[in-house]
């Protein structure tokens, strides 16, 4: 904390009143300003605050705020709480005032408006929180120890932050897991050869940017076309890969080239393979055999050079035998394949991506990357990531967006399964012929976890948000094998103004 013209026996800072009872978990005790214009809502505050361990000092209205806050450097509250609707100047004025001249003192902004665009602006000019009255006390101090712990990592101290490996910003593949060293290998092998390649792993792992990495070694002259073989309607994808001709249907006014026509002495990457229809499986087959195809509604056949590059996260051996997909076409594609372990069996490359994505989605070209600490990075290390290196990048992201003073912290590492919002994909379950139970059985698991969430792991109330006991809710989560992180809410004699 700075050095505070305090008068400790007087029980002063600044010529205001504080109190100096009671302890903080701080090395020294922090100042907290407390603003507001109703005493009923001040005084409580105050009171709670110094109950606690901090010290305080208080302004009745916006011109006693204004003025701490921008006093001498060394003088200046640790951190304020500031009512939005005080006498001119307003909390807002008084934040736009300090941002104005470079103060940064954190501020959180309390108050009795639920409005959005006033939690928009006090967000814009730098809050680092908006808490609603009644004021609910733990949150409060929740919200101060947050705002005070990432000062102190912005001034270096406090949790360690993470040493990540040097990357080159070049370079749109990362990892040095030995399984991708061999992949890179295989590229170098086999790039400039017109042999087609098969790229198979889970969702997530990065198989269009092989796709690409593979072009782009090729040296073919052509483009790289990109095609979604489930993003497209079954009756529209032979017309998009083949094109058509004039008059080959109801408003086919003119004749269209098709992807593969377009890919001419490029690469073609055909994503999600294993969603082709037997009927469109068959045309592409006769493309890899004899290098020549139909547009739709045509009569001659179109010669075309394209390596093709197919890609998907299915086990295409399992759907021959029940003729989902060609035992002959599987042939064709799988002359080189290339398999992209989930990151759950890389996770060394962990540290490597990271700083990658930091480097990549940096706030402007001239922002350094942010920064993340190092308990951050183990919370990242400890996670099996379901959505591999997509849900990885996803998720620095969005931790870059949320982060203050460009330094990531373990709060901002929030995974997808973490997630308030939950969707239980029925349509798919009920395509893969999952039996009801195991269905309800999901969606039941996904309603008691969001509950959980949205109750802070209190038993009792998310026992109330789903209409059941709490008895019964303890029944539910042994029967699914949910682990409820719940205890006992902190008790103070101040829970709420």
């Amino acid at each position: 904390m700075k050095n505070m013209a305090r008068d400790t026996n007087s029980g002063k800072v600044n010529g205001h009143e504080i109190s100096k009872q009671g302890t903080t978990s701080h090395s020294e005790r922090q100042l907290v300003l407390v603003g507001d214009d109703e005493q009923a809502i001040r005084e409580p505050i105050v009171q709670y605050l110094t109950d606690v361990g901090y010290d305080v000092v208080e302004a009745s209205n916006g011109q006693e705020a204004l003025k701490l806050l921008t006093s001498p450097e060394d003088q200046r509250p640790d951190i304020a709480l500031l009512d939005i609707r005080m006498p001119e100047p307003d909390g807002t004025q008084i934040l736009q005032r300090m941002r104005d001249q470079g103060i940064e003192t954190p501020v959180i902004m309390i108050t009795n408006l639920k409005s959005s665009s006033t939690t928009i602006k006090v967000s814009e000019l730098g809050a680092v929180d908006y808490i609603p009255k009644p004021v609910e006390f733990e949150y409060l101090t929740s919200a101060i120890e947050k705002a005070l712990s990432y000062e102190a990592l912005k001034r270096g101290e406090g949790p360690v932050l993470a040493v990540l490996p040097k990357i080159d910003p070049s370079e749109r593949i990362v990892g040095s897991d030995l399984a991708m060293i061999e992949i890179f290998k295989t590229i170098g092998l086999v790039a400039r050869k017109p042999e087609t390649v098969l790229v198979t792993g889970e969702t997530g792992t990065g198989k269009e940017l092989l796709a690409e990495a593979i072009h782009t070694n090729s040296r073919r002259t052509g483009p790289f076309v990109k095609v979604n073989c489930v993003g497209i309607a079954e009756t529209l994808i032979e017309d998009a890969l083949f094109g058509h001709e004039k008059g080959a249907y109801t408003n086919a006014l003119t004749m269209r080239k098709g992807m593969f026509e377009l890919a001419n002495k490029g690469t073609i990457f055909l994503d999600e393979i294993g969603s082709m229809t037997p009927n469109l499986q068959v045309k592409l087959l006769r493309v890899l055999q004899e290098r020549e195809f139909y547009r739709v509604g045509g009569t001659e056949p179109i010669k075309v050079d394209v390596r093709v590059v197919a890609a998907t996260d299915a086990n295409l051996a399992e759907d021959m035998p029940s003729g989902r997909f060609l035992q002959q076409l599987y042939h064709r594609l799988n002359v080189v394949r290339l398999h992209l372990s989930p990151l759950r069996e890389r996770m060394d490359d962990v540290p490597e991506l990271v700083s990658h994505f930091l480097d990549k989605h940096r706030a402007s070209p001239v922002s350094p990357p942010a920064r993340i600490t190092q308990e951050a990075m183990d919370k990242l290390l400890s996670y099996d990531w379901p959505g591999n290196v997509r849900e990885l990048e996803s998720c620095i992201q969005q931790a870059i967006v949320y982060c203050r003073g460009n330094i990531i912290t373990v709060d901002q590492i929030v995974f997808s399964k973490e997630l308030r919002h939950h969707v239980v994909n029925v349509e798919k379950k009920v395509r893969a012929r999952t039996p009801l139970d195991e269905l309800l059985r999901d969606i039941k698991r996904e309603a008691i976890q969001v509950a959980l969430r949205l109750t802070h792991n209190d038993i009792a109330k998310a026992a109330t948000q789903l209409g059941l006991t709490d008895e019964q809710l303890r029944d539910d989560l042994a029967e699914l094998h949910l682990r409820s992180e719940a205890e006992p809410v902190a008790s103070h004699s101040y829970s709420h103004l």
